[in-house]
């Protein structure tokens, strides 16, 4: 893992990292709610062009408190599960509310945040059988309108920092399998990677990283979390196994709670802080 800042290195050594489990301390009541008084963040809603679906497609965006576009920031784009879109996280994990504290707290790098519909099909409502076969492959279509369509735009139309080490990727469940495949398959893309309750979609841990020399050098980070009583919690565990067994340095985080969003808010607060830190 490249050098991190001394802050996120006592954050890190808090936990049991690399090789074991992370230990975080429980977020703070409240931390999910909507706090008068103190800057918050703009959430824009945006439709861009998808070369990959033939279509436009939307998107949410959460700016920082403050945000300025003479300045470049980095980007994380935050995946939700097969049952969601991009309102998932908003209307059930509320990451304005935890981000905006989160910086009231002087605990984030600014950063742009992206909400994308992780459906990439002209009809990617989260409607009928969410398990049919074309929406399915449509989650795995994704990786290309992300990669061709989405970044591009957003780095053309907001003030982004355009390079690896400045974008992260990170979702939850189904969200979770497309960040750790999508990341982790394009380390020229992104050095941020984070997978909360990975769902099956998340490819076998050789077909991940089948490189793993190459992999410790390009990762800054790698987070693996999944709540205790969660009943997909093998597929983090056998992620988990194989970056130990190879080396790779990571974040192995099993948590009190099942497959929710109790899980997942409390992620982003515990994971976001840890990116952007260190060298550029």
């Amino acid at each position: 893992m490249n050098k991190l800042s001394l802050s996120t290195l006592f954050l890190l050594c808090s936990f049991t990292v690399c090789f074991g489990q992370y230990s975080a301390i429980s977020s703070p009541a409240g931390f999910d709610t909507f706090i008068e008084g103190i800057p918050h963040g703009r959430l824009d809603t945006i439709s861009y062009a998808s070369k990959t679906v033939g279509t436009n497609r939307k998107a949410v965006i959460y700016l920082p408190p403050g945000y300025n576009v003479k300045k470049k920031y980095p980007v994380l784009y935050l995946l939700h599960g097969i049952g969601g879109d991009e309102f998932e996280w908003l209307n059930n994990g509320k990451p304005q509310h935890i981000l905006d504290q989160l910086y009231r707290d002087k605990k984030l790098t600014p950063m742009i945040v992206v909400l994308p519909n992780g459906r990439a099909m002209t009809d990617d409502r989260a409607t009928g059988n969410i398990m049919a076969a074309d929406k399915v492959e449509a989650f795995s279509r994704f990786e290309r309108d992300l990669l061709d369509d989405l970044i591009p735009f957003v780095e053309q139309k907001y003030s982004a920092m355009t390079n690896r080490e400045n974008r992260a990727i990170a979702g939850l469940s189904m969200g979770g399998g497309q960040s750790l495949n999508f990341g982790l398959g394009n380390l020229d893309k992104f050095a941020w990677i984070g997978g909360f309750s990975s769902a099956p979609n998340t490819r076998a841990p050789e077909q991940l990283l089948p490189d793993p020399a190459t992999a410790k050098s390009k990762i800054k980070l790698l987070w693996i979390s999944c709540g205790d009583q969660d009943n997909l919690i093998k597929i983090s565990e056998r992620t988990h196994e194989y970056l130990s067994s190879n080396g790779i340095p990571h974040i192995f985080y099993i948590e009190p709670g099942h497959h929710d969003f109790k899980v997942w808010k409390n992620d982003l607060y515990q994971f976001a802080p840890l990116l952007f830190k260190g060298d550029k």
